[in-house]
């Protein structure tokens, strides 16, 4: 019987690591531009004063649906918006590519797993992935009030598409941003992220 990790390699799906870091915890975030789902426009120096996740997203890839289909992704949304953070779902597919989606697919689907980022910000010329270096799906960057990187990388320490594995999972996001909120060092500010690769154009 395989193993999920065999599965998701007999998809044509591996795990990516983002080895070489084109930012770093502690510069500051490079500013963007990016329309939501819903057609509104956001930039990173708007919400200058408030924490920011960044979270690189494709519905498509076994390591997001085990975030989503389980609810732990939605959990965290709502759980740090609530407390103010404002995140944000960036959708880098290239049309044609897995992941990428019209405005209204993507609403229908966060409908559908009841999610709760701040805005779904639809990148599909993968400029603001590319400006972030954003290498998998998902790929998580925390930035705090003054605009800088506090952490980037992997969603928590378990670089598998099993469910199962969330019980156990070490949650890199959420300790940053507690770390950070209470004043003290992110105790793990980068990490190798895991997941499917971003499908950017050629």
């Amino acid at each position: 019987m395989k193993t999920m990790r065999g599965l998701a390699v007999a998809a044509g799906l591996a795990v990516v690591c983002a080895s070489a870091l084109a930012l770093k915890p502690g510069e500051m975030a490079p500013d963007f531009k990016g329309t939501d789902s819903n057609g509104k426009v956001h930039t990173l120096t708007q919400y200058r004063g408030k924490y920011v996740v960044l979270e690189w997203a494709n519905k498509g890839c076994p390591f997001e649906q085990k975030h989503y289909n389980s609810g732990n992704m939605e959990r965290l949304q709502k759980e740090w918006t609530g407390k103010g953070v404002v995140w944000l779902s960036v959708l880098s597919s290239a049309p044609g590519e897995q992941g990428n989606v019209t405005p209204a697919e993507e609403n229908d689907y966060l409908r559908e797993m009841k999610a709760a980022p701040t805005a779904a910000i639809l990148d599909p010329s993968g400029t603001i992935g590319r400006l972030y270096s954003a290498k998998t799906t998902p790929d998580m960057f925390v930035i705090d009030p003054q605009g800088k990187i506090v952490y980037e990388g992997a969603i928590d320490d378990q670089p598998t598409p099993d469910p199962a594995s969330l019980k156990d999972a070490k949650n890199y996001v959420s300790a940053a941003l507690e770390a950070s909120m209470a004043g003290r060092p992110v105790a793990v500010p980068v990490t190798r992220s895991y997941g499917c690769s971003v499908k950017y154009s050629e």
